[in-house]
């Protein structure tokens, strides 16, 4: 549904209000965010995190969905002030995703004159935005009450619950939360594959919580995981079934009850990965270890990871990988060729963690 928000460039707070969100989908909380910054600036920047990523429960649109679903909530005048420009994140290093955002709004913030713009970073009270804040002093913050019962995270389970659920919310409560232009959007993507593999990872994930459903406090999982690197290349495996079927994920596993954390991060190596490198070698190419805990890496629930980072000494060969019957695909990947929607979870910034990979893809806007 269009807006009749456009207003003349004198009447204008700000020259640019920065919102940024996942959008999850676009609901109407958003949009009212979204109006309020086009009354109050002459240009309003919407980032929309956690793109280039595979596709998930948690991340069930790409940009370019997200991007369409949000411009159907506006007129023509209003697009044109609308910047809508993706942003990779960087779970574990804020400096990075810190730096991708100042640079995203530096290149699309346009000054009045010759002066410096006045950029002002603007959210939904009691959400992140303070969070945001404490990470941009240079901006300053607009702060705007929430639409009260509204939440993506409830909007995606029941999308995924079952395809019953979803063709009742679809028809009765859908536009409480949503703009008819999204509605139509979701409706379309539920008839596509996509949702259909999405459906069945949340079967398979309500499976799996089921399994531990009377345990007297929610699990937390360890498990392990290995980055081996040489020669420009790092060792992955391809997901052969659901979650992430297709994906490329970095070798590892859960740990035995009786055995270290490295030992299990080997045993994996030797028996899953059969990487034809003997043990001393790996252990003397060990050059970092760190825990992973970001609390919404894994779909499993909280999971943590400890990484082991190996640095092979570079050779014109590559290590053998013996594949293994009934199991995930090994290969070697060249860095160059990574790319974060085709790894699992958090993998890509596990890698970009030890690795110092680059945290912007694409252009910035698309």
């Amino acid at each position: 549904m269009a807006t009749e928000t456009s207003r003349s460039a004198t009447a204008c707070d700000f020259d640019c209000l920065v919102f940024i969100g996942r959008f999850q989908p676009p609901h109407l909380g958003h949009l009212a965010i979204i109006r309020e910054a086009l009354k109050r600036a002459r240009q309003v920047i919407v980032l929309v995190g956690s793109s280039w990523q595979a596709r998930s429960l948690r991340n069930p649109w790409r940009f370019e969905e997200r991007q369409a679903m949000l411009r159907a909530g506006f007129n023509d005048a209003d697009n044109q002030r609308l910047e809508i420009t993706p942003l990779l994140d960087a779970l574990y290093n804020d400096d990075v995703w810190v730096r991708d955002v100042q640079r995203k709004v530096r290149d699309l913030a346009a000054p009045a004159n010759a002066r410096l713009p006045r950029i002002g970073l603007i959210g939904a009270s009691r959400g992140q935005s303070s969070y945001y804040l404490s990470l941009f002093p240079q901006w300053e913050s607009v702060s705007v009450p929430s639409v009260e019962g509204i939440s993506a995270s409830q909007i995606r389970e029941r999308l995924f619950r079952s395809a019953s659920s979803t063709d009742d919310y679809l028809s009765t409560g859908a536009y409480h939360d949503l703009p008819p232009g999204v509605v139509e959007s979701v409706k379309h993507f539920c008839n596509q594959r996509a949702y259909q593999r999405l459906l069945e990872e949340q079967q398979l994930l309500d499976q799996y919580r089921q399994a531990w459903a009377h345990a007297p406090y929610p699990p937390i999982f360890v498990t392990v995981n290995a980055v081996v690197v040489q020669s420009g290349h790092v060792l992955l495996v391809r997901r052969t079934a659901a979650p992430g079927k297709g994906l490329y994920a970095l070798p590892g596993g859960f740990i035995n009850p009786h055995e270290r954390l490295l030992d299990a991060c080997l045993r994996e190596l030797r028996e899953r990965i059969r990487l034809k490198v003997p043990e001393p070698v790996l252990k003397g190419s060990l050059r970092g270890q760190r825990l992973f805990d970001e609390p919404h890496r894994s779909w499993r629930g909280r999971t943590l990871a400890e990484a082991f980072y190996f640095a092979l000494r570079p050779d014109q060969q590559l290590p053998r990988l013996k594949p293994v019957k009934g199991g995930d695909h090994a290969r070697w990947v060249a860095l160059a060729d990574l790319e974060p929607d085709s790894l699992f979870e958090d993998h890509f910034f596990i890698i970009q963690n030890f690795l110092g990979l680059p945290a912007d893809f694409g252009s910035s806007s698309s």
